[in-house]
């Protein structure tokens, strides 16, 4: 994916002077981490979040900076909804944890479920599957996320025996594109009519349009930090022509505000519905004083304010806010390389 930028960049003493890097402990382990951390900026529009994950180098985190300075800079398109239904999501937690879990997510209709977690395995998943369905009841939609963990052989195998529990899709089985066309064939040969969602093939992607082109998910799950911006988003969901469910990747009340905004811009033709930005509930501190959490199932449309105490009391210091400020300038650089 070639690098985006938006199209006025801040002058980087701006962002530098308005950047407060945070760290943020979550109730459960997710994606490996037992902590998110983050960049909040003060921009001139409204609040915006620079959280590329740690591992992540700087010509990919130099998406989630371009996403940044659009959001907290610029005028944004006009929102086509005011409330966003969203999903509750349920990590890779023993079934014993399953009716906390869902707990949090008071009025959510739909739920998606990781499986395919390092370390576990199908017995696994179906183990903590049945007990959502348990808990939940029938009438209750649910999703499943591999994150791209499974071959072709054990995704066909493993969504064959987790489809008993009624699935409306499986985002990310596989890690290629190919893999995924693959699957998909072989799914509809089978007989199963479970949905393929497509997450990393669009936002890690150099061509995040090619898995719309090989005809390899049935819809698309996008962020709008990875892939560049709200602009940027809009315009693959556009091109690519699928239905889209808009995901946030662990960000603070801020960057899902973010996520809300790109949701609420989508063409009513293409917005597939419940999207998976209820996940402050997995932060056990924000930086707001209310964070951004689903009331009968949906989130209003809005840009969070951080709030002086709790931005204070999850700020880092020393190096750690050095690491953050050094993030900002290299990624700052690439767009600036881009842009010139």
């Amino acid at each position: 994916m070639s690098l985006s930028h938006p199209t006025v960049l801040p002058p980087l003493a701006d962002l530098i002077d308005s950047c407060v890097p945070v760290e943020l402990p979550l109730h459960t382990r997710f994606r490996g981490v037992v902590s998110r951390q983050a960049a909040l900026f003060r921009g001139v529009k409204r609040w915006s979040e620079f959280a590329p994950f740690l591992e992540y180098p700087p010509p990919e985190a130099a998406h989630w900076l371009a996403a940044a300075i659009e959001y907290g800079w610029s005028q944004l398109p006009a929102p086509l909804r005011k409330n966003i239904p969203v999903n509750g999501t349920i990590p890779a937690v023993t079934p014993e944890l399953v009716p906390k879990t869902v707990a949090r997510f008071t009025g959510c209709e739909v739920f998606k479920i990781k499986v395919a977690e390092p370390g576990q395995d199908l017995t696994c998943d179906v183990a903590r599957v049945d007990a959502v369905r348990r808990e939940v009841g029938e009438g209750i939609q649910l999703r499943l996320d591999a994150n791209g963990a499974w071959d072709v052989a054990t995704a066909l195998r493993s969504i064959q025996e987790l489809a008993r529990f009624g699935l409306d899709y499986v985002e990310q089985p596989c890690a290629s594109v190919a893999e995924l066309a693959e699957l998909r064939e072989r799914l509809d040969q089978a007989g199963c009519p479970v949905k393929i969602a497509a997450d990393e093939s669009v936002r890690k992607a150099a061509d995040p349009l090619r898995v719309a082109r090989l005809g390899a998910a049935d819809l698309l799950v996008v962020k709008a930090a990875p892939l560049g911006g709200i602009s940027r988003a809009l315009a693959i969901v556009s091109e690519a022509g699928l239905p889209v469910v808009v995901s946030s990747a662990l960000d603070t009340s801020v960057g899902i505000g973010m996520g809300l905004r790109l949701a609420a811009v989508i063409p009513d033709r293409l917005f597939y519905g419940a999207c998976g930005l209820a996940t402050a509930q997995f932060l056990a501190a924000d930086v707001v004083s209310s964070p951004l959490t689903p009331v009968g199932g949906s989130i209003p449309v809005t840009a969070p304010v951080c709030d002086t105490e709790p931005l204070s009391a999850a700020a880092l210091t020393g190096q750690e806010r050095e690491k953050w400020l050094r993030r900002v300038t290299e990624c700052y650089k690439l767009l600036e390389t881009r842009a010139g």
